[in-house]
């Protein structure tokens, strides 16, 4: 990608009702593009150490890393300075303690970073070079992190995107990002693969309550009355935990003479 600018968009409009065949399909499909998406994060992890590159500034909180390279970050110096950091020997390594930045969410779009040196860090306004000399967040402390088309650049208050020169240092001095500005900011943030749960709704939630549930379920009420097994329900939990719960309410139904299904 030759250029690369930032373009905020609403909401899609869809035509059609919201219950069309059309919409359940987009709902699978995005389904699965999170599961795939989630999967992919789990093994960038893994290859960096723990480090997984985020695609969004919602994941952009705590310790972070900004990748420039292979395996090459950017480094924080005690001058106040940032260097891109040599290429490290593996990529499960992770970055290095002076590669890692703290990220304060400071609005919806835009972040502040921290230095391992307790720093905030800006652009200075004539050389361009980004500093980490703030002792506060004020608007040259302020970044927004921009995505488009699986690609990530950062943007500087002097609304130019970081990248790194000749010398090596960061600087923030193209209005337009290229490939010289495309950077990976890698959390190290614990990724939990969700789990599905396919219980039926009936079963989620405590033991009286699921009761209940089947009892409305299931119950006859030919005299208008909920009859609900008081009995100790020490035996229902014996029962969730080997997968008999559904065999074992049935048993506490049929006991009341009040279930449909039971004789």
């Amino acid at each position: 990608m030759a250029e690369y600018n930032y373009v905020k968009s609403g909401k899609l409009k869809l035509k059609g009702s919201s219950h069309s065949k059309k919409s359940k399909k987009h709902k699978r499909k995005r389904k699965n593009e999170e599961d795939s998406s989630a999967d992919g994060r789990l093994a960038d992890a893994a290859e960096h150490g723990g480090w997984w590159e985020v695609s969004q500034i919602e994941d952009i909180k705590g310790d972070i890393a900004i990748e420039m390279g292979p395996n090459m970050y950017i480094s924080a110096l005690d001058t106040g300075l940032f260097r891109l950091g040599l290429p490290h020997k593996s990529a499960s390594e992770g970055p290095f303690p002076s590669e890692q930045i703290t990220a304060v969410p400071v609005s919806e779009t835009k972040i502040a970073l921290k230095t391992g040196y307790g720093k905030y860090m800006s652009v200075d306004a004539v050389d361009k070079k980004v500093l980490g000399r703030s002792d506060a967040i004020g608007p040259r402390e302020q970044w927004e992190p921009v995505f488009q088309e699986g690609k990530t650049a950062l943007l500087a208050c002097n609304s130019c995107f970081i990248s790194c020169n000749d010398d090596g240092d960061i600087v923030a001095t193209s209005t337009k990002a290229g490939v010289e500005e495309m950077i990976r900011i890698r959390s190290c943030a614990p990724l939990v693969k969700k789990v599905k749960d396919d219980r039926p709704k009936e079963d989620k939630g405590n033991l009286e309550d699921c009761e209940v549930s089947y009892v409305k379920k299931f119950q006859s009420f030919q005299d208008r009355r909920l009859k609900v097994n008081e009995g100790d329900r020490g035996e229902l939990k014996k029962a969730r935990e080997k997968g008999k719960l559904h065999e074992s309410l049935l048993d506490r139904r049929e006991k009341m003479k009040a279930d449909r299904y039971c004789k």
